[in-house]
């Protein structure tokens, strides 16, 4: 069992040492260790708060801020609400922080882009250069490619300054994207002295929760600055590497800190009850040995492990899993017809092929540049049909025609107000905006699901929306080279090193709208599943989780391997030795995020080739009893 604990105020010493980190005569920096459901949020909320009543006034004096950056828009909406909105704190995403730090540093911006640009095309002209065929796809995709950037490199000089929206597609010539606005803060942080006086005297104490999935180059950068600013600079890491879901987050994290950082622990899980608290504690046991407590008045909860044959009907097995919950539990929110359920599955790639939108995901997923925006919905290529032609077309639906007009006139470079101005006839304008929006419309006549590609071709050939770059290149291509590409056979580029972002795009284009809509419906949450990785953070009563290496499709994680069922490969146990992260490693760390986000009670539907076998690998670990385990 679980650690017995006599006092539900177990933790509370350690928001007094993250306090004293914040003494503007001592700064101290700190990485808190802070498991699952162990009230983190709370004790940012309470420290800064103290400090506020303390130190509040002098900060508003001299206008500087605390700056907590979170993972998500819907986590620093929570704290700003529970800080009260009060102006000496700056809450925001690490893309929304990174901006305010770099949004004025036009000049500087300018010279970054300057040097990037120059590299990447001189490394495409490189391999263009080395071409057989300069008529062949990939050549005339990468041709463009370089015209594009070459262009960016002209107009960088008629730019007198950068815009960024962090929740949009940033795909205007003044524009910077996401990828680029995290390394330009990342590098300027870590080799501009000014820069660095600048942040220190704005922000004395910066504060980043689930630090260990913050982009590794930026976390680099602010360990620089507490390194060269520890005299007048506090930094604050709240997270737990059992918890580091994504590739991009800093490996180590919580490993090797500099000697004068403090390290306190919440020992305390809050969330959880006593059943689940002892499997994540035995999950993590050969991690690191942390091991978490449950409150006083917990219930033991309950845990059950379901061993399913890969082949069976995955719709009533699950059916039949709520129903034996309903039974074992007596809670009436359990059961096949409840909505009171939480269904975590390992990947996308699941939620993709159950809602019908694995066409669109699952080349775009392939492309490890993309993999962590489509999983957040921030592709940007993706966002005119998310989020302008999408609303367009529901708008439509509902004959609304003042929201299409709204959207219209936000969105159309043809009521641009720049355009606009340059017009003599500005109502030409108006009448070719909607005569273009008809064209757009009708491809929905008579319920028809029409192709993204078909979508594009009419917003370019009409000037109606901003395309991104890679969507221009595609949408540019002649109807000559577009059929030269059909009859061009695949060995005629085998020696070339072909664009995956192009080549993915090209697939996706063929697939139909609806595959959006259903897209957007899986990232709004209104569906009935979310991923393993997506509720990092969230907590529900009853959860079930999905197991099933092969419906996922994904190469990243592996329960086959954790489990037993599928052995190491010679990479696998060369890792192993050598000391580095396996995919058994990551879906370690995945399942422990998926299991700590029950309260209640957790049921666990494992599909597999071997159930027999599964069973007894899993008996092994002695992570449940064996009157927990059934195969069904």
């Amino acid at each position: 069992m679980s650690k017995p604990v006599l006092d539900n105020t177990l933790d509370d010493n350690v928001d007094d040492q993250i306090y004293q980190c914040f003494n503007p005569a001592n700064p101290k920096s700190f990485f808190l260790f802070a498991g699952a459901g162990s009230g983190k949020t709370r004790s940012i909320v309470n420290v800064l708060s103290k400090f506020k009543n303390e130190f509040g006034n002098s900060y508003k004096l001299y206008n500087q801020k605390i700056a907590i950056i979170t993972y998500t828009n819907a986590a620093a909406n929570e704290i700003k609400h529970r800080l009260e909105f009060d102006s000496i704190f700056y809450v925001s995403t690490i893309h929304s922080f990174a901006w305010e730090l770099i949004k004025s540093l036009t000049t500087d911006i300018k010279k970054w882009l300057e040097l990037d640009l120059n590299k990447s095309i001189a490394e495409l002209e490189e391999a263009q250069s080395k071409s057989r065929d300069l008529k062949n796809k990939t050549s005339i995709d990468r041709a463009r490619k370089i015209e594009s950037k070459q262009k960016r490199l002209t107009s960088l000089n008629q730019i007198t300054k950068f815009v960024y929206n962090p929740n949009g597609d940033n795909i205007s010539k003044d524009s910077l994207n996401h990828t680029e606005v995290i390394s330009i803060t990342a590098y300027f942080i870590q080799t501009k002295t000014l820069m660095q006086n600048v942040i220190v005297s704005k922000f004395p104490i910066i504060l980043v929760d689930e630090s260990q999935d913050t982009k590794k180059e930026l976390v680099d950068a602010l360990f620089t600055l507490q390194q060269n600013k520890k005299d007048s600079f506090s930094l604050g890491l709240f997270g737990d590497t059992m918890q580091r879901i994504y590739s991009d987050g800093k490996e180590d994290l919580g490993n090797n800190l500099p000697l004068d950082w403090l390290r306190p622990a919440k020992q305390m899980n809050h969330r959880s009850n006593k059943r689940i608290i002892k499997l994540i504690n035995e999950i993590r046991k050969d991690v690191d040995g942390q091991e978490q407590i449950h409150r006083t008045e917990k219930t033991e909860g309950f845990v059950r492990l379901f061993i399913v044959d890969r082949t069976s009907n995955k719709t009533k097995v699950e059916e039949t899993v709520a129903e034996k919950m309903l039974v074992l539990t007596k809670d009436s929110k359990w059961g096949s017809k409840s909505e009171e359920v939480m269904t975590l599955i390992l990947e996308h790639h699941m939620a993709a092929r159950r809602m019908n939108f694995f066409e669109l995901f699952e080349p775009l997923y392939k492309v490890e540049k993309f993999k962590t925006s489509i999983l957040d919905g921030s592709l940007s290529f993706l966002t005119v049909f998310t989020k302008i032609v999408l609303p367009l077309v529901e708008a439509h639906k509902k004959n609304d025609k003042f929201s299409v007009a709204r959207i219209v006139k936000q969105h159309s470079m043809l009521l641009d107000k720049k355009i606009l101005e340059k017009e003599k006839n500005q109502l030409d304008n108006i009448k070719l905006a909607n005569e273009s929006i008809n064209k757009l419309l009708a491809l929905w006549e008579d319920n028809k699901d029409p192709k993204l590609i078909e979508i594009l071709e009419v917003i370019k050939d009409n000037s109606l929306f901003p395309l991104h770059n890679l969507l221009n290149i595609i949408t540019s291509r002649t109807k000559e080279e577009k059929e030269n590409f059909k009859l061009q056979v695949n060995d005629d580029e085998e020696d070339e090193e072909s664009d995956d972002s192009i080549e993915a795009l090209d697939i996706v284009l063929q697939t139909t709208f609806s595959q959006i809509e259903n897209y957007s419906i899986y990232l709004s949450e209104k569906s009935a599943f979310a991923t393993h990785q997506g509720v990092k953070g969230l907590e529900y009563p009853r959860v079930m989780v999905i197991i099933d290496d092969v419906e996922a499709r994904g190469f990243m994680f592996s329960y086959d391997k954790l489990f037993g069922s599928k052995e190491l490969t010679a990479d696998d146990k060369k890792k192993v030795e050598e000391g580095k992260e396996t995919g058994i490693d990551r879906t370690k760390r995945l399942f422990y995020v998926a299991c700590s986000r029950a309260k209640e009670s957790l049921a666990i539907v494992a599909y597999t080739d071997n159930p027999v076998l599964v069973k007894e690998n899993v008996k092994h670990y002695d992570w449940f009893h064996e009157s927990e385990i059934e195969i069904l």
